[in-house]
């Protein structure tokens, strides 16, 4: 692939990825880019070992079966020998942890960074700390998950949205998209990719607290309940009221298509479940706590998304302190 290469790295060789945080999200996609010949290791906290001996054993319903065999696997971000081309960042935003220390050690004068999580502005820290570096916001329409070590399920979609932040279309997001669509999978690149981001914030920031807080159940029990599903549709219509508000107003109809699309889609249990049926931290200050602050900010009436933020922190550990 005719990328822009660290210094050092021959144009020829096949572009090398980089993914940290090779959870679900980072193992499925890192496999799709090196089912089409990129160079891809991996960084994993956990099951770094499982991974290093067996790979990843990925099941799609909608790909089929395989296994993805990283070319590294690492335990700490690193450069060596050769800097990726692109670092794709899909750890999960947690209050107090320094994301820009953590993959600074990996990144080589020309690494694109590429961040794959969720939350409205994650962006700007890492914009903030390599102004030099080519940065890619990422959006993932995906139900997956770990169902194992090292054991991954894709039930439904997949479809990415990608575009420059803070705005723009570059030739190495182009490129990346390109890969991915070879790899079977929708790509949407867009100009605007804040806006895209808000728009999947309304479903995350209206069922991802929604599901654990009703017990840690999945979509399809969440839909089943018409209470449910109006708590959900308020949830879901002040965070188009909060984007308006920021300057990124959303399609009158983008919550009825996404309530809709949920109905059709199988039984899903959110990232935030999985974390809180693992006792792992929430999201809580991505998905919900920056999009509040910003109501906040902008004078919008969130009581919803404020009884949710207020009710997930008993979900978090109590300090010590």
């Amino acid at each position: 692939m005719d990328v822009d290469r660290a210094e050092g790295a021959p144009r020829s060789d096949p572009a090398r990825v980089l993914v940290v945080g090779a959870g679900a999200v980072g193992g499925f996609y890192g496999s799709l880019l090196a089912r089409q010949g990129m160079r891809v290791a991996v960084v994993c906290r956990s099951e770094a070992e499982t991974v290093a001996r067996q790979g990843f054993r990925i099941h799609s319903d909608a790909l089929g079966d395989w296994v993805f065999q990283p070319e590294q696997v690492l335990q700490t971000p690193s450069s060596e020998p050769i800097a990726p081309d692109y670092l794709l960042l899909t750890t999960k935003v947690l209050a107090g942890e320094d994301r820009a220390a953590l993959i600074r050690p990996a990144l080589g004068p020309r690494t694109v960074i590429v961040v794959l999580e969720n939350g409205i502005g994650v962006e700007a820290p890492l914009a903030s700390a390599f102004p030099d570096h080519e940065l890619i916001s990422a959006l993932a329409f995906v139900c997956v998950s770990r169902t194992g070590p090292a054991e991954i399920h894709h039930q439904a979609y997949g479809a990415l949205t990608l575009g420059c932040y803070p705005h723009g279309i570059s030739p190495a997001a182009e490129r990346l998209a390109a890969v991915f669509r070879k790899a079977g999978i929708a790509v949407e690149v867009t100009a605007d990719i804040v806006t895209a981001r808000w728009r999947k914030a309304v479903w995350n920031a209206a069922f991802n607290p929604a599901s654990v807080l009703g017990g840690c159940v999945d979509t399809a029990r969440l839909m089943a309940n018409p209470q449910t599903v109006q708590l959900i549709r308020r949830a879901m219509a002040e965070v188009c009221a909060v984007a308006a508000a920021a300057g990124h107003p959303l399609p009158p109809q983008t919550v009825d298509a996404m309530l809709e699309s949920t109905a059709r889609m199988p039984p899903y249990r959110t990232s935030m479940t999985l974390d809180a049926l693992q006792g792992r931290p929430l999201e809580r200050q991505a998905i919900l706590g920056a999009m509040i602050e910003q109501a906040q900010a902008l004078g919008v009436a969130v009581p919803t998304l404020e009884t949710f933020d207020a009710l997930l922190r008993l979900h978090e550990p109590v300090s010590s302190d």
